[in-house]
């Protein structure tokens, strides 16, 4: 996705992410379970909420089983926040108002496989 497209999508999971998954499931910020205070400047993070916000409208929303939210539940809420706050998750040494951003790995090549030119 990319622009509005994009924006309103962010802001839909922006949206859910304050007013309902951090008011029930936020728990307290720790050195051993941190939260950022800016996770959307965590493309890991948006990826992982995405994933999770988009599973809870389909096991929560119209059309979904009586057994939708325990199966949320049970397997991606959990999973999902256990990794987003674990020490060396994306959140490592992000600290209450403190954001620090990540560095990606480097890449020798950006396309080591890629066209070769043919031979002279």
């Amino acid at each position: 996705m990319e622009g509005p497209a994009y924006a309103h999508s962010l802001r839909q999971l922006t949206l859910w992410t304050h007013h309902v998954l951090l008011p029930v499931y936020g728990r307290e910020v720790t050195s051993a379970a941190p939260w950022c205070a800016r996770w959307w400047e965590h493309p890991e993070a948006v990826a992982l909420l995405h994933g999770l916000w988009l599973a809870w409208g389909d096991l929560t929303g119209p059309g979904s089983t009586m057994t939708g939210p325990a199966n949320w539940h049970r397997d991606y809420l959990y999973n999902v926040l256990d990794h987003l706050r674990a020490p060396q998750g994306p959140f490592a040494g992000c600290k209450p108002n403190t954001h620090r951003p990540k560095e990606s790995p480097t890449v020798a090549a950006v396309d080591p496989f890629g066209p070769v030119p043919p031979p002279a």
